[in-house]
């Protein structure tokens, strides 16, 4: 599953580019938060991804995203050129390739290493979509492929793509959001040269007008109630706002319809309630990751080209979490990075799916707690981050842009440290059965 969505400056309170985006996988699945630097490549290199091996491009750029432990690429992540990407499930007619592929996660990250634009990133996609296909297991052990649409955004612009098999269509939007169904129209802006032709071929298109793509190519028997609701959403609180922020989209991750901070209850998996934007319906999907970035334009950046720009992160629901922020330019914590099949007490994902399961006890009574225990250590990132950047732009004009890149690196480790050892204060609280208002007090 997945929900994302992008916002363009036009709509922006800051004038700056937001993307946010909740990664919907199995609840027990860890997903660390990884980084790669920038390198160059020889001639002839190859690269492995999750299934296949694809040829490698002379140069890729750094890169930050998570990723769930198995897979070579990302749920979403951004770039050091301020392009974020997101991928989501959508249910076509067409069927999925049998032989192996790149899965959706694969392009996110191959678009996120070779693409300085939104633009260029839908190319990239593209490319790699029509000459590689889409196919294997996206799903660990086993398990079918997808086909994947993706948000995909710069300081500038954000596109919605959407692909079936090796067919793909794109266009801009000044605020949108993507889930998983087929969302895009008679709008498309740019297609693949057989988007039409296969369709009509297929027999999905017998009108004279130009092909909608969501009306051609989506599956109908897939229930609707999966996601409608959700896009339904997502759009509503879009247009509730004329100019949005960080902490509206991080709100609109947390989501859980009109109910308020828990989801919602006594519904099951046959009604379209069950599934709001902040995901509990197992065995449909959970939300084990989210990120939300204001995406900055080069030209606002010191005349040292070096401008220091946050990106939020959440392990697990991010209802029950905390949203902590990292940094292209610097070294992502440890913690953040760790983490596999097995639960481990070095691992952030694993720290806060242990409160999510402990949140899972009483919902309606913990979320509203965890959301007010989570609130004093917010407001102080928050006070610090300021800080922190200002002392690092400071060293970047002072021409030491590795101490600059230390001392974000510092404050990200000092985030990682304390919100780890808050989780497990209040998964202690918790199982003992204390209030969690008297945890936080002593906390």
């Amino acid at each position: 599953m997945c929900d994302s969505v992008g916002v363009a400056p036009a709509r922006s309170a800051t004038g700056r580019t937001l993307f946010a985006k909740n990664s919907d996988r199995p609840e027990g699945e860890c997903q660390p938060f990884v980084q790669y630097p920038a390198a160059h490549h020889p001639r002839g290199a190859r690269v492995r991804c999750t299934h296949v091996e694809i040829a490698q491009v002379a140069e890729t750029f750094a890169v930050m995203g998570h990723s769930p432990f198995w897979v070579f690429g990302f749920e979403h992540g951004v770039n050091e050129h301020a392009v974020a990407i997101g991928n989501h499930t959508v249910f076509s007619r067409e069927p999925v390739e049998e032989q192996p592929g790149l899965i959706g996660m694969d392009l996110v990250r191959l678009g996120l290493e070779r693409a300085r634009t939104a633009r260029e990133a839908v190319e990239v996609v593209a490319t790699l979509v029509e000459t590689h296909g889409q196919g294997g297991p996206a799903f660990k052990p086993g398990g079918g492929g997808y086909h994947n649409s993706f948000t995909i955004a710069d300081a500038r612009e954000v596109w919605l793509m959407e692909t079936s098999g090796r067919r793909w269509a794109a266009r801009r939007v000044e605020a949108g959001a993507l889930t998983n169904h087929f969302t895009l129209d008679t709008g498309w802006e740019i297609a693949s040269r057989d988007l039409e032709s296969f369709a009509r071929t297929e027999g999905w298109w017998t009108e004279r007008a130009r092909v909608d793509v969501a009306r051609a190519y989506r599956n109908e028997h897939v229930p609707g109630r999966i996601s409608e609701g959700r896009l339904r959403r997502s759009c509503a609180l879009l247009a509730a706002r004329a100019a949005h922020d960080v902490a509206g989209l991080e709100a609109l991750l947390r989501d859980h319809g009109d109910g308020g901070l828990a989801p919602p209850a006594h519904t099951s998996t046959e009604e379209e309630a069950h599934f709001t934007l902040c995901m509990h319906a197992e065995p449909v999907g959970t939300t084990t990751a989210s990120l939300v970035a204001e995406l900055p334009a080069r030209d606002e950046r010191d005349d040292a080209g070096w401008r220091p720009w946050p990106v939020w992160i959440s392990f697990a629901t991010p209802c029950t979490g905390v949203f902590l922020p990292v940094y292209v330019d610097g070294v992502v914590p440890a913690a953040y990075a760790r983490g596999g099949e097995t639960p481990s007490d070095d691992s952030a994902w694993w720290a806060f799916a242990r409160l999510r399961a402990a949140a899972q006890r009483d919902f309606a009574a913990l979320n509203p707690r965890l959301r007010a225990a989570w609130a004093p250590l917010e407001r102080d990132i928050e006070r610090e981050r300021v800080e922190a950047e200002a002392r690092a732009l400071e060293l970047a004009r002072a021409g030491d842009g590795d101490a600059a890149r230390d001392a974000l690196s510092a404050f990200a480790q000092r985030c990682a440290e304390r919100a780890i050892a808050r989780a497990a204060e209040l998964v202690d609280a918790i199982e003992s059965g204390e209030d969690v208002a008297a945890a936080t007090a002593a906390g």
